[in-house]
């Protein structure tokens, strides 16, 4: 039988706040054990939450992002169930009226264009964190999580394979990071998603039973759970089994998931409204204060890309995939207008190199974008070839490579006059004079008279050891283009 595997994510981004959601606690990761947790966070006797109005005001800028209604009123639920590490014996939660309801997510699987549909994205405060490794026989219990503000993010069961849950989660990442409602840190539990795994008969339209994976902190354990849940079904039901609705944990070890407990529905945790908070009544003035400062979104960045600069959807897609790459990008070709496929070819590129090697990201990029916007601007007017260009890019990144601030800093201070300073002081300029090269020219048609008889006996790899013979005598520093039109002229 042919098994068709349906997913849905819920994925938890910590939002971007100063304190948390409930209280005027400090979010700040790091923190030693419950230094963070305030009266509030501790649910001592007496104590009520306060509405933290930037968690609200980030739940809106993404309900916007993906063109979802904003609900108003909004209602905050209890949802109630026991654990060590929630000291209320419930969670802050939406349940019947979030902030966000509906809206959609595109992105791209290979050449596929996919859509998903979102059921709702609501606010809640997170548990805090039980600690097994460090305490011989006990756990112990940290609260400095509890009360930092989540925007959990559910989607409907639209996807069906591992691949294009990765490519969706990752779209979601960036999309959170670029409207700037979450880091995006994955290490720190600041994005982190549950997948919801069925499998059916492909063709059928019901829908099999879930188990759900928690936790998953990587895009590469999202993957690697997915297919394993997915495998780990379909032998159970071909071996006449039935699947139990489950919670899981993956085990990156062993990859393999685990059985948690029994999958709880809505129902098990008794949801109703919070009798401490009022319903959240979002004015739509407040709605259009939001909608007039959200950035350029990534789907009309690639537009206005491949329209206003002529660039592949491939070349849109990439610099696009992260709002640090594209403010860099747009930052270099508005001090290169001219020729903005070059710019993106040494932001992908070079660039990103050096950055991947360094550990950094675009954001701490060491060059500003004018200084490499003026060293492309060399290799268009012939000083250097693009070769040389490479040798000035590495001692560029050598010499500001130990600046600590990011180059949005940089931007009015940077020296522009550094790559003129190492074309000169290593000779790297390029021989661009036609009599110069014309007469390097000459003496290796006269020095190489077998390659010259083959060329003009039709073998084009032999004007090839002409052309190297020729860079080679000037050092690298000939106009390739020049040398190739004025050696096929020569030649004829």
């Amino acid at each position: 039988m042919q098994w068709e595997t349906v997913i849905g994510l819920e994925v938890h981004a910590q939002l971007s706040t100063q304190s948390k959601i409930f209280s005027g606690a400090s979010i700040a990761f790091g923190a030693a054990p419950n230094a963070e947790a305030c009266a509030v966070d501790l649910a001592l006797p007496g104590v009520l939450p306060v509405l933290n109005r930037g968690a609200v005001e980030r739940a809106i800028r993404f309900g916007l992002a993906v063109g979802a209604k904003i609900n108003s009123p909004s209602i905050f639920a209890r949802k109630n169930y026991f654990y060590p590490d929630l000291p209320k014996g419930y969670q802050i939660s939406q349940y019947e009226l979030p902030v966000v309801e509906g809206g959609t997510v595109m992105f791209h699987v290979a050449e596929t264009e996919k859509t998903v549909r979102l059921v709702r994205a609501h606010l809640e405060e997170d548990a805090g964190k039980s600690l097994h490794e460090d305490f011989h026989g006990m756990t112990g219990i940290d609260l400095n999580r509890a009360g930092t503000p989540l925007l959990e993010i559910v989607s409907e069961p639209d996807m069906r394979s591992s691949a294009e849950a990765v490519a969706y989660a990752k779209t979601l990442h960036s999309l959170v990071r670029w409207i700037n409602i979450c880091d995006g840190n994955m290490q720190e539990g600041s994005f982190r998603c549950d997948a919801n795994v069925s499998v059916r008969p492909r063709g059928s339209g019901r829908l099999g039973t879930r188990c759900e994976i928690k936790n998953l902190n990587s895009f590469r354990f999202l993957e690697k759970a997915i297919d394993h849940e997915a495998r780990r079904q379909i032998e159970i039901i071909e071996d006449g089994g039935t699947i139990q609705q489950q919670t899981r944990l993956y085990d990156p070890d062993r990859d393999e998931t685990r059985a948690m407990r029994s999958k709880e529905d809505a129902q098990d945790y008794r949801y109703f409204p919070d009798p401490d908070l009022l319903p959240l009544e979002i004015p739509s003035s407040w709605i259009s204060e939001v909608r007039d400062v959200l950035p350029e979104l990534p789907a009309q960045m690639r537009s206005r890309l491949e329209r206003d600069y002529g660039l592949s959807s491939y070349d849109a897609e990439t610099l696009t995939a992260d709002r640090e790459i594209a403010d860099y990008f747009v930052a270099v070709v508005s001090n290169l207008p001219s020729d903005p496929k070059l710019c993106a070819n040494w932001v992908m590129g070079e660039t990103s190199a050096y950055l991947n090697d360094a550990g950094k990201s675009f954001e701490h990029c060491p060059l500003s974008p004018g200084e490499l916007a003026q060293l492309l601007t060399r290799i268009k007017d012939g000083t250097i070839s693009g070769k040389m260009a490479k040798e000035v890019f590495r001692q560029m990144w050598s010499r500001r490579s130990e600046q600590e601030t990011g180059w949005k800093s940089l931007q009015a201070k940077t020296d522009q006059s550094l790559v003129d300073q190492i074309i000169e002081s290593q000779g790297l300029k390029q021989i661009s004079d036609s009599g110069a090269v014309e007469k390097l020219i000459d003496e290796v048609i006269a020095t190489n008279p077998k390659s010259v008889e083959e060329f003009k006996a039709g073998k084009e790899k032999a004007f090839n050891a002409l052309v190297g013979q020729v860079m080679k005598a000037a050092r690298g520093k000939a106009n390739p283009a020049q040398v190739n039109e004025i050696l096929r002229s020569k030649l004829k």
